[in-house]
Formats: structure tokens, sequence, C-alpha cells
């Protein structure tokens, strides 16, 4: 793969064992970044990380995000060139049943970052992924641009906004006059194989499909801006990259999401799981989780403009890119898994030969 920048930069994941931190470490592998993780072990099974060897690939880390002292020492001894943030508790309805471990680990392990980087003597760029969901909701069709008012009511997204509010307090108090550079990062809903993340549509669907049982949908006309794993990881990466040749854009933050036209009710996705994978059924529920939304959009022309990154794959087709994925998974599990890693492998080199870095 063509991208000099990352080649052989030391490059840090925080929740690398999870499904975006999985891509995210095995496209900086291909790459050619000496990678190194810091996770929690894995905690789906099946489990992408698993899947794609990626302990035997870089320098695996099995450290909570939460153990500051044993944090600081991996991150000083590693003095990564790039740090890429993603470790975190990031479902809705498990932050009602453990709001104090959601609020930990979101808010107090992103400090426990900064503060390493704070004690970095290496120049270090740093992006850290918080969430579409930080700010405080409105349901406005225009859609929110960065530096609209922040909120959240459920503790997921609530810690979120704390998140960027403790980003913006370090920032501007101990980071902003060092070589270091920092932002933020905005994004949800983000749909691939190898998630197997509970109360997320896409692998509920294909875990009930495995079984030949119906999914229970709860709100099926909620409209989300779905987006795959593989565009947003190239945003992160374009934002990395970018960090490195424009000092503006240090401090701030950034949405990444599709376009309007893209952002469609969860009817349509389960239409489209259908169509790929014949035989998927499901049923309407009533257990809504409390405060759910019906409607989040992001204004995303701040990374239009800056970065030229916008979703080039059509919600369709990221759904059939994912369910392509579960099905050569499910059908095919018994087998070496070979034919999964190259699988994935390919998604990622088609993309980036058309769309680069």
């Amino acid at each position: 793969m063509n991208d000099n920048f990352f080649k052989n930069k030391k490059v840090l994941v925080t929740g690398h064992t999870g499904f975006k931190g999985a891509w995210l470490s095995y496209y900086l592998y291909l790459l050619g970044s000496k990678v190194m993780g810091i996770s929690l072990k894995p905690s789906t099974n099946p489990s992408l990380f698993e899947i794609l060897n990626l302990k035997n690939k870089i320098d695996n880390n099995y450290v909570n995000i939460l153990e500051k002292k044993k944090i600081e020492k991996r991150i000083l001894r590693f003095k990564p060139d790039i740090i890429f943030h993603l470790a975190a508790q990031a479902i809705i309805k498990k932050s009602y049943d453990f709001p104090l471990e959601t609020w930990k680990t979101n808010l107090l392990g992103t400090i426990h970052i900064l503060e390493a980087i704070r004690k970095q003597k290496k120049k270090c760029h740093c992006v850290l992924i918080t969430s579409d969901k930080c700010y405080k909701n409105f349901e406005k069709i225009k859609g929110y641009k960065e530096d609209d008012i922040l909120g959240g009511i459920d503790p997921y997204s609530a810690s979120k906004a704390a998140t960027e509010i403790a980003f913006k307090s370090y920032f501007d108090c101990f980071l902003k006059d060092t070589k270091h550079r920092l932002v933020t990062a905005r994004a949800g809903n983000v749909i691939g194989g190898g998630d197997w993340s509970q109360n997320r549509i896409i692998p509920d669907c294909v875990r009930a499909k495995s079984k030949n049982k119906k999914v229970k949908i709860r709100n099926p006309k909620a409209s989300r801006p779905w987006q795959h794993v593989i565009e947003i990881i190239n945003g992160y990466l374009k934002l990395a990259k970018k960090l490195n040749s424009n000092i503006k854009i240090n401090g701030q933050s950034f949405n990444f999401g599709p376009k309007n036209s893209e952002i469609v009710a969860v009817n349509n996705i389960l239409k489209n799981i259908s169509i790929n994978w014949p035989g998927f059924k499901w049923v309407k529920v009533g257990n809504i989780i409390k405060n759910e939304t019906d409607l989040l959009v992001l204004n995303t022309n701040k990374v239009n403009k800056i970065l030229n990154w916008k979703t080039r794959l059509k919600v369709d087709f990221a759904v059939k890119l994912t369910i392509e994925w579960y099905r050569e998974f499910y059908e095919n599990k018994k087998k070496n898994l070979t034919f999964i890693i190259d699988l994935t492998k390919n998604q990622i080199l088609d993309y980036h030969k058309k769309f680069k870095i």
C-alpha cells in the first residue's frame, strides 16, 4: 500500500481489540506502521482482533485504560509518533446498566492519555475519538456543527460530551504551546464486518440470522448517519496526516458522517440485509431505550473542506460489503480463517487504491 507518511511510524491505538480499533490496527499494519495496541482483552466471541491474528502482527498490550501508571509507562517507553485513542465503553444500553464504569472509562481514560502526552518529550500527533452523540440533541435536520452545544442525557452521550470539554481544557491549559498536536473526531453508527457488540443493529441482525431466529428491533423508524468502517478509518488517518502539515487545526474537533441523502432509517438497513442475505427476519418490540432519539445528523462541511474527506460508499453498498463479510464468516467459519483475513485485507486495499489517504 502506497502511503509513505505512515510507513515505519510508531502508532499507538487504544481500544485495538474492539471493532473499529481492530480495523484501524490492521489498516496501519498494511501501511507498514509499527503499531502498539493498548486495550482490555477482546470482549466479544467471535472477535475480529483474534480472527485477524493481530496479537502476532503488532505490539499487543492488555491493559485497562484506567490503570494510569501502567498506561503512562507503556506510552513513554514506546514514544509514539501518533496516537489514536479509541478505548471506550461505547454501548448506550450498557451505559444505563453500568453508568460509573462508562463515565470512568470514557472520561478518566481519555485524561490518562492526555496526561501521558504531557509527559512525553517527543512530538506526538493525537486523534481522540469521541462520538456524534456528544451534542445536545434537538433532532434538527440541518445537522450539528463542531461549535454547537455539547450535551447528552444518557451516561454514554454525556460522558462523551464531558470528554470533549476535558480535551479542550487540557489543550488550552497544558498542550497548546507544546510541540504536540491534538484533535478530536466525532462520528457514529459505523458498520462493517467483525462487529459483535450487543445492542447494535447489524451485529444483532447477523447473530439472529446465523441462528435462524428473528431479530428484535426497537425503533425501525429511527434515522442514523450510517457509514462503513473503512471510510471512517480513512478519515481518522487523513486527520492525523493533516495534523502534520496544518498547525491551524491543532486543538480543533471534526465531524465525520455521510451525506444527508445517505442518512436513512433502520427500516432501510433491514431491507438491505434481507436483499444481501435471504431468509433474514425481524420483529418490532416495544422496549425502546430511555431517551433514545429518532434523528441525528452531523454537518461535515469542515472535513469536506480541510481534509477533502467525504463518504464515497452509498449506504446500500456499505451494507452489502458488511453482509458479504458476515456471510463469508458464518458460512465458512469451520474452515481455515485465512479466507476472512483475505476478505478484510481486500476490502481495505480496494478502498485505499481508489481513495488514498
